[in-house]
């Protein structure tokens, strides 16, 4: 069974009502993360070192500190950390600032679809409040979520819960009536551990095998997830 037909199955009986939904950001709104990633390789250049992009790759939907660790346990203490991150958002910047960042497809039908049937949404992201303010305003995004959750909003950020149950509570809705859309493994187990249901939609890694069992779909991109909203509210 392809997973697409696995999403039809489950539009035919009613599935239980959907009354706000979580997006994550990067990879999932925004055709973000290969900028990120060119930006990370840069800025390992910058600083003298070959930084390979199946590394950088592991760093996808991982909070700050979590990257931290993971670039000091593979580079060592003596990795000018800080400068590497400074640089890194110096190189996102000027791509992002040159017109490279786009939306990926169907987002804004889905949102357009979300705002016909009143259902709130917000944002759960691993980004600062900084870059997903920038980012959301530069593609005229931010005014069309409820709440959004950023990296800095939050003590323990993804694979964690409490990204998406912040995220939940501040659109007052049960996580249990909500939708996550995610795109990474990190970002759809914070989802799954906060008691939300999950549509991955992935980006540039495909879903482990536990993380797509406990998914109700993975699909391959947000117009699928339109078609699954509406089903949903009819």
């Amino acid at each position: 069974m392809t997973e697409r037909n696995r999403l039809a199955d489950l539009t035919t009986a009613r599935p239980d009502p959907i009354k706000g939904v979580v997006f994550d950001m990067d990879g999932l709104l925004l055709d973000s993360e290969t900028l990120a990633m060119d930006a990370l390789i840069l800025a390992a250049k910058d600083l003298g070192h070959d930084m390979p992009m199946a590394f950088c790759r592991r760093m996808i939907g991982v909070p700050a500190d979590g990257c931290r660790a993971l670039v000091r346990e593979t580079y060592g203490e003596d990795f000018p950390l800080e400068r590497f991150f400074a640089l890194q958002e110096e190189h996102l910047r000027g791509l992002v600032d040159a017109g490279e960042l786009a939306l990926k497809k169907g987002v804004e039908p889905l949102l357009d679809l979300l705002d016909k049937l009143e259902i709130p949404r917000a944002i759960a992201t691993s980004s600062s409040r900084y870059r997903t303010d920038h980012h959301l305003k530069l593609v005229g995004l931010f005014e069309r979520f409820d709440a959004i959750v950023t990296r800095d909003d939050v003590s323990q950020g993804k694979p964690y819960p409490e990204p998406y149950l912040t995220a939940a509570e501040k659109i007052g809705v049960a996580p249990a009536d909500c939708l996550a859309l995610e795109d990474s493994n990190s970002g759809a187990r914070a989802a799954q551990a906060a008691g939300i249901r999950v549509i991955i939609v992935p980006d540039l890694l495909e879903p482990v095998d536990d993380v797509r069992a406990k998914a109700l779909a993975v699909v391959e991109d947000l117009t699928v997830v339109r078609a699954y909203i509406e089903h949903a509210a009819a």
